[in-house]
């Protein structure tokens, strides 16, 4: 089981050491960051970030058995008014609990603070064609494929396109009930 704890300024060490790559970084942090990864880049992403009226949540994922840090994940764009948000930041960063389910957990405990705590109607997120683990993961957690945003995002030579995905709280609710857990 995983908790979801706010991302601070102790956190940064941490996700640098994980985005290894300026290839891995495009695919985590998009066009936000620059490689390599700095503490004063995170400091800018969390400068307004985690306090009731921002426009952005982000999370450090912590496993509740060992206290360890074991990933990363955002809700972003939150827009009161239209009752959306943004998925994005997502990274299972201990390659040693990759493969056991802890991004659903991380999509299902998003998905609570978005559709139960902040009472939104919408959430979308992106996730590129390649990455089909993740489009695996989103669809189990009710996401939709909206569209393909073809060769969206230039990396080096080549162009990546862009799955753009999205989950209504109906459909959230809908899943809850299916799944058994308790609302």
């Amino acid at each position: 089981m995983i908790e979801l704890q706010y991302f601070e300024r102790t956190d940064f060490k941490q996700l640098i050491n994980w985005v290894s790559s300026p290839q891995f970084l495009r695919h985590w942090g998009g066009p936000a960051f620059q490689y390599p990864l700095s503490e004063n880049q995170l400091e800018k992403y969390i400068e307004n970030a985690n306090r009731d009226s921002s426009d952005t949540l982000a999370y450090k994922v912590l496993d509740k058995e060992t206290g360890s840090v074991i990933g990363h994940i955002s809700l972003g764009k939150i827009d009161r008014k239209n009752k959306s948000a943004r998925v994005g930041k997502v990274l299972v960063g201990d390659k040693n609990v990759r493969g056991k389910g802890i991004g659903q957990q991380m999509m299902k405990e998003i998905l609570k603070v978005a559709f139960e705590d902040l009472n939104l109607h919408r959430v979308s997120l992106g996730v590129f064609d390649f990455n089909v683990s993740a489009i695996a993961c989103y669809e189990k957690a009710g996401f939709t494929k909206e569209g393909l945003l073809r060769d969206s995002r230039k990396n080096g030579d080549e162009y990546w396109s862009l799955w753009e995905m999205s989950i209504l709280e109906n459909e959230f609710m809908t899943n809850r009930r299916s799944s058994n857990i308790p609302l």
